[in-house]
């Protein structure tokens, strides 16, 4: 994946460890001088891992279940604190393991470490760093998968136009790595290129190209000697991409090289709708839950049934969570998907890895950022969480007050009940539920609203015979009030009294019927892209990228949706420079 930006920080770096930098150095002068098997077997004693690894590559993938990416660091561009996560220390990898994790993928990004011309030599300093990120994190339990990551986008994609002097860099690449690797314990895993994309390649040349570069590193890594002899590979598809013709595709590519050490490589990122809101894709539906059922079931057809270890590398949602922008997912919706894709693991028997470019862990406090969030990733490791049809329960301010419905989602548990914190609600007179039908009473929501004061009165917590509780939001609210304004192409805000009501999506046509904005196959415009909430300064955003794309003098109409159910329509009209905004 490539990087989730954040705010900048530095930090001094570690000078690394003087000895094993000489070692690297003469391991670098080895393979320039065509000794590289010499010069790897002075190296360094190898770590002293406390995993046992079993024999079988299914059995090893199987216990690398669950794990956690460390995005952002090594393979950021082009330093290791230059996407804002600072230096990282033994600790961050003490604190995965402690915290239930069992692999770590440490994403490299060679490029701006290695010299853009043969023998293509990588900097001995910074392998210096990436092997003492190994260490640690074999040293504190954990199996740890090495990549080659940006470089898939930087200059291996280029193989199309300038082919031998990529594929000379590529294995020089993985010879210098398997030479300073080769007798790590196997507990070290190596993958050979992330998210793999060739420039203005049909699908056979992707295929073509693609087998040419896996064939090779496969190659390089067992006549290296060493450990590497029977190390678990990794191989992929194009962009990491899960479409069943790809999956065929790397199938054939790992059965053709008959090794038994060898798994595939997914990403998932759930169905791209949900996962960037975009195109309605507002809930975590049928639709989306299919998406998932879909594609882990296709997984594990066309490896894990046949014997082949599957490892989705990267899974998570698209920019969430984003702790410095509003949140494109509602987080009701968010949990749902971490639910299902812990539950699709077991299922499946697939081995998971979550990509965490800053969002989850802080990597100065090592705490985690959303301690509810991880809770449900964590418990959906082992088991089932009942859920509801959303996490909120709305009472318009304007209205008396009626009863209010959510469906159940059991998920395989049965429902014990409904708290207010300690006190639990009485069934019959505070909710009744009929089926999977749970419905809150007038008399209790009167109660939980208190004084009605727009945005959360009081959070319930719907219990179920294992997992989490599914906490429920009593909101009062009232539908939007948007008012006039004037801006320009670089600036424009939508005043908005919001009344207790979140942003869901923005629905953009002209008047012919035809799309308003920059995603134009859809008129559901993508969230945080074309628009954005300001909920603090009582804004709707939008964005110079939507309002540039709008047709000068012609008016589009914008209707704005809330997940109260409530929508508000705007007009908006380019004239130049100039925007102005008017009610419906």
């Amino acid at each position: 994946m490539k990087h989730i930006r954040r705010p900048a920080h530095q930090r001094s770096r570690d000078p690394g460890r003087l000895a094993f930098l000489l070692l690297v150095v003469a391991v670098m002068l080895g393979l320039s001088g065509g000794t590289s098997t010499a010069a790897a077997d002075d190296m360094a004693e190898p770590t002293r891992s406390t995993v046992t690894v079993p024999a079988r590559a299914m059995d090893a993938v199987a216990a690398m279940q669950p794990g956690w990416n460390l995005g952002n660091t090594l393979d950021a561009i082009p330093d290791e604190d230059s996407w804002g996560n600072g230096q990282t220390t033994k600790a961050t990898f003490e604190k995965i393991a402690a915290d239930g994790f069992r692999s770590v993928r440490i994403p490299v990004t060679w490029s701006d470490h290695q010299s853009a011309t043969a023998p293509y030599t990588i900097d001995a300093t910074y392998m210096v760093r990436v092997q003492q990120f190994v260490n640690w994190a074999q040293d504190s339990g954990l199996y740890v998968v090495l990549n080659v990551h940006h470089d898939s986008w930087q200059w291996v994609s280029k193989i199309t136009s300038d082919h031998d002097n990529v594929m000379a860099r590529f294995d020089s690449t993985w010879k210098q790595i398997a030479a300073v690797f080769r007798d790590e314990p196997r507990s070290l895993l190596f993958e050979g290129i992330n998210e793999p994309q060739f420039e203005n390649a049909t699908e056979a040349e992707k295929t073509k190209y693609l087998n040419e570069l896996q064939v090779s590193f496969h190659s390089i890594v067992r006549s290296s000697g060493g450990a590497n002899t029977n190390r678990i590979l990794s191989l992929t598809t194009p962009f990491g991409s899960g479409d069943q013709a790809y999956l065929d595709e790397l199938y054939k590519t790992i059965t053709s090289l008959n090794d038994r050490q060898l798994m595939a490589q997914v990403h998932y990122y759930s169905w791209y709708p949900f996962s960037v809101n975009v195109a309605g894709g507002t809930h975590y539906d049928d639709v989306a839950q299919k998406d998932l059922e879909d594609s882990f079931a296709a997984m594990h057809r066309t490896f894990v049934a046949k014997g082949v270890p599957l490892y989705i590398g990267e899974y998570g949602l698209l920019e969430y969570p984003n702790h410095f922008r509003p949140s494109r997912v509602e987080r009701g919706e968010a949990l749902k998907y971490y639910e299902h894709v812990g539950y699709g693991a077991r299922r499946y028997g697939i081995t998971t890895a979550l990509w965490d470019p800053f969002a989850y862990l802080n990597r100065d406090s090592l705490e985690w950022r959303d301690p509810a969030l991880m809770a449900w990733i964590k418990s959906a490791w082992t088991t089932r969480s009942g859920t509801a049809s959303f996490d909120k329960a709305f009472v318009p301010k304007s209205g008396p007050i009626t009863d209010k419905s959510l469906t159940l989602n059991l998920n395989g548990t049965k429902f014990q009940g409904v708290w207010q914190g300690s006190t639990k609600l009485a069934a019959g007179r505070d909710y009744t539920v009929s089926g999977t039908k749970l419905t809150f009473t007038a008399k209790a929501l009167t109660r939980l609203v208190g004084d009605r004061s727009y945005g959360v009165n009081s959070t319930l917590r719907a219990r179920f015979t294992s997992g989490l509780p599914w906490n429920i939001d009593i909101v009062t609210n009232d539908v939007p009030v948007l008012s006039d304004a004037t801006g320009t192409a670089d600036a424009f805000t939508v005043p908005t009294r919001y009344r207790g009501n979140d942003l869901a999506t923005m629905h953009a046509t002209y008047a012919d019927g035809t799309n308003a904005g920059p995603t134009d196959w859809t008129p559901f415009q993508e969230f945080n892209k074309a628009f954005s909430p300001d909920y603090p300064n009582g804004t709707i955003i939008l964005t110079p990228e939507f309002l540039e794309t709008l047709r000068d003098g012609e008016p589009a109409t914008l209707v704005f949706h809330f997940y109260s159910g409530s929508t508000v329509t705007y007009h908006v009209t380019k004239s130049g420079g100039s925007i102005t905004g008017t009610t419906s």
